[in-house]
């Protein structure tokens, strides 16, 4: 093949590009909109952030040492505070390039490699590399992350040049693994689903991968460049070493992330507090209802098995023989969190209180009739209509000042190694579910998250997996959401211009809730997008 398949035809590929879902992951779609950066604080006319200039991030590592998801939650993060990222998978390129279904030459990534296989990886090579600095030169991008093995000290010092002439910084990151555990978890999370490991035990699966790699890589040297700028992040976290890396702000934040950060597999559940007695409100913070008592139970026994039925399917699998991973329980420090998390800590488990973690302040408007609202703030109502995420009404909290509060949270969220559960009030699970599924902040308000139903998040390499876990045997009044802030656009109301409590949901319940769900049993809506990246699973790169 002569020519390579552009950037924007491959942006616009179905694997790279999908259809807007919330229920997707979307740190690789290419947004049409500035709308991807819900913790930003300000904004330039270049579009650069902190005072920094063009630097390209390049990963360093052989396969199955996490790179891949080290990049893609890098660029996660970066993207929350505002930083234009995009990841260059060299993989996708040495697809595009080959053909759907082929392969690389044997000799691919030998140093001694054939004529014909170095003229293949250089126009590889070369193509991607274009399609960074024109991204970085013509779109005002600032952050290119380079996703590829990099394995040589000469390649590197030379790649380290050409970016130099470009006048972009270059900052080294190699994820160096020599830990046998961590290399079989890596190699069975992202690897062996390839059909040449069909039915084989996902342990000896990953052995055979592992000398595979070993096989078609045989020359790699670890980093020890004195003159370069580079990370050396070493059994997923366990150690750092840096050099060299002063040059300005934004690296600096990149370094505090990556300490705060592992590639170690856990999942996230995000779940709603129980109803309160009587009023729910943001001043009030009553105790549970009775109802609401009885739902944090179910949920947790509903929560509970969902685990034990997951570990004993990957025992059945030929799984080895490992304890299940810990659960820790975070809440806010309001009093209906707490006692909804009373129904983990009676069983033993550690339950953490994070102030940060407290619902939206909806400011006066809380107990304003709709109708009041629109004749007391219609200077406000059409500014919320215009941009929801960032409007605040008078003495209120925006999202965007809620993002901007969680920050901590989710820095605190990439360090937990454990299986970790969030109970909080459905404007704090937007924000953080935004986070980890790189959501649109026009999307933030209006995501739902009723109370019958667990919302699993599974970090994966090339991006994390969502799926509902059904929550049966709830009375289908205590599954309406709680108080919200203003449901824009809100329709003429019929009452009285007088104060009187808001509607139940911020917005409308699925039509199913209205269905008695007594009977229904636990399922799971598994997210179908892994199958956009199933050709990804025994990548080299």
């Amino acid at each position: 093949m002569d020519t390579l398949l552009t950037a924007d035809i491959a942006a616009n590929a179905p694997r790279y590009r999908r259809k807007s879902s919330t229920f997707i992951d979307g740190i690789h779609d290419v947004p049409e909109d500035a709308n991807r950066a819900p913790a930003q604080l300000y904004s330039t006319m270049s579009g650069r952030l902190f005072h920094s200039g063009r630097i390209a991030i390049v990963m360093v590592g052989l396969p199955a040492r996490g790179k891949t998801h080290i990049s893609v939650s890098m660029a996660r993060y970066l993207q929350w505070l505002g930083v234009k990222t995009r990841i260059f998978h060299l993989g996708d390129y040495r697809r595009a390039t080959v053909g759907q279904g082929n392969d690389v030459p044997e000799d691919y990534f030998y140093p001694d490699a054939s004529p014909a296989s170095v003229v293949l990886r250089q126009k590889i090579l070369k193509k991607c590399r274009e399609d960074i600095y024109a991204w970085l030169n013509h779109e005002n991008g600032q952050v290119a992350i380079y996703d590829a093995v990099n394995p040589t000290a000469t390649g590197r010092r030379s790649l380290a040049k050409e970016f130099a002439k470009h006048d972009v910084q270059t900052l080294f990151l190699e994820s160096f693994v020599d830990d046998e555990n961590i290399l079989r978890e890596n190699a069975r999370n992202v690897k062996i689903g390839s059909p040449d490991f069909a039915n084989m035990d996902p342990d000896e699966a990953a052995k055979l991968y592992l000398r595979r790699m070993g096989t078609k890589i045989p020359t790699f040297e670890t980093m020890n460049e004195k003159e370069l700028n580079y990370i050396k992040m070493i059994n997923a976290g366990q150690k750092f070493f840096y050099n060299n890396v002063s040059f300005n702000y934004l690296s600096h934040r990149i370094v505090f992330y990556l300490t705060n950060t592992h590639i170690k597999s856990r999942a996230t559940y995000f779940v709603r507090a129980g109803a309160a007695l009587g009023e729910e409100s943001y001043k009030a913070d009553a105790p549970l209802s009775e109802e609401g008592i009885r739902y944090a139970q179910v949920m947790a026994e509903t929560l509970l098995k969902h685990r034990e039925q997951e570990h004993a399917a990957l025992m059945a699998q030929g799984g080895s023989a490992v304890p299940m991973r810990q659960l820790t329980v975070w809440c806010s420090t309001r009093v209906r969190t707490l006692q909804t998390a009373d129904a983990f800590k009676e069983r033993g488990f550690i339950v953490r209180q994070r102030t940060q973690m407290s619902q939206i302040n909806p400011g006066v408007c809380e107990r304003l009739s709709e109708r009041a609202i629109r004749r007391l703030y219609p200077e406000e109502i059409e500014k919320h209509e215009l941009d929801p995420y960032h409007h605040r009404y008078p003495r209120a909290e925006s999202y965007h000042d809620l993002a901007v509060r969680l920050e901590p949270i989710i820095l605190e969220l990439e360090r937990e190694q454990n299986d970790l559960l969030i109970i909080a009030h459905e404007s704090v699970l937007r924000v953080l579910y935004a986070y980890l599924m790189h959501c649109s902040t026009m999307d933030i308000p209006k995501l739902t998250f009723p109370r019958n139903e667990i919302i699993e998040i599974i970090p994966a390499a090339y991006q994390n997996e969502a799926r509902r876990i059904h929550i049966p045997g709830l009375d289908p009044n205590t599954v309406p959401g709680s108080p919200e802030d203003i449901r824009i656009p809100v329709p003429e109301s019929s009452g009285p211009d007088t104060p009187t409590p808001l509607p139940d949901a911020a917005f409308a319940p699925p039509v199913e809730l209205k269905v008695s769900v007594f009977d229904k049993l636990p399922e799971k809506v598994v997210n179908m997008a892994a199958e956009a990246v199933r050709d990804k699973i025994a990548d080299e790169d």
